[in-house]
């Protein structure tokens, strides 16, 4: 079992809210047995739900994107994962998807959640199907947005890879500083098209926080870690036992929705899956409604399952 980062198991325990911006919930703390410190969101009321960030982003993308919406329906918790956002991790050992799944576990029972459905983006959608498939009687159901599902190479293992070095790797990010802030506004500009990035995601998403070279360096991990986890989930999907949503763009750049979502969708026996034509990687910023009318439908069949 994995260590905290001072060695020590803690308990369970929410700190005190810090205030983020006037408009949007304040940013909660929670300490978890073995495990990092993470930060979180809620907002709402009704049917428990977690919300689970992509790559180089944070929570923010969240609350800037579908969680409004949602939380006219649901009761809703946002997350910034291990080493993203506000959010702790230990080095070499949270970035698995397998790992942030138990870590997304551990939160939802730690806040008293009840079987929420979970709707992850990109590389939260994978850590949303590993937990659904690693704990289906703790979990009600998965919306997917945009998932990546299967091994393949990644211009991120490329990108950021070579941090995730033991040795030199956290150095090396930081000297790569000066090229980042010339490298990612394109890459986050990037990840929104055909559509053009939102005026509001411009203005308000802490780009400075999810771009630290600390930051990126989970990354790294995270993407160091996809071969082997997606291989696992490859040959999870067939007994999945939780329904599952999948929603994908058909002008999706980042990840390929074909060989991703739809392979998945038809390898996973309560699968559903959705065309959103002409919406890129971020399609959660455009369709709204489509990420609130698949987590109610995985909420009616959470509500028929024994």
């Amino acid at each position: 079992m994995a260590g905290a980062i001072d060695g020590q198991s803690r308990p369970y325990a929410s700190s005190p809210a810090v205030p983020v911006r006037a408009d949007r919930p304040p940013r909660r703390f929670l300490d978890i047995p073995d495990g990092p410190r993470i930060a979180y969101v809620e907002a709402g009321s009704g049917p428990d739900l977690i919300l689970v960030h992509g790559a180089v982003m944070t929570l923010d993308d969240m609350w800037l994107g579908p969680m409004e919406v949602l939380s006219r329906h649901f009761h809703v918790v946002a997350i910034d994962r291990p080493g993203h956002g506000e959010s702790e991790h230990v080095r070499l050992n949270d970035a698995s998807v397998w790992r942030q799944a138990r870590i997304v576990r551990d939160v939802a029972r730690a806040l008293g959640l009840r079987r929420p459905v979970l709707v992850g983006h990109s590389f939260g959608g994978a850590v949303c199907l590993a937990l659904g498939m690693a704990y289906p009687d703790e979990a009600g159901g998965v919306v997917t947005v945009s998932p990546i599902c299967f091994p393949e190479l990644r211009l991120e293992q490329l990108l950021f890879g070579p941090r995730a070095c033991p040795l030199g790797g956290e150095t090396l990010s930081r000297m790569l500083a000066g090229s980042d802030a010339m490298l990612m506004p394109l890459l986050w500009r990037a990840m929104f098209l055909p559509q053009a990035m939102p005026a509001r995601f411009a203005a308000e998403f802490p780009f400075g926080l999810a771009g630290q070279s600390r930051r990126l360096v989970a990354d790294g991990e995270n993407a160091n870690m996809l071969w082997s986890d997606l291989s696992r989930s490859a040959l999870s999907y067939a007994a999945c036992r939780v329904p599952v949503a999948v929603l994908c763009g058909s002008a999706d750049i980042v990840t390929n929705p074909l060989m991703h979502g739809r392979l998945a969708a038809r390898l996973i026996p309560d699968a559903t899956f959705r065309w959103l034509h002409g919406l890129g990687h971020m399609l959660h910023h455009f369709a709204g409604e489509a990420v609130v009318d698949a987590a109610l439908e995985i909420d009616r069949r959470r509500a028929s399952r024994p």
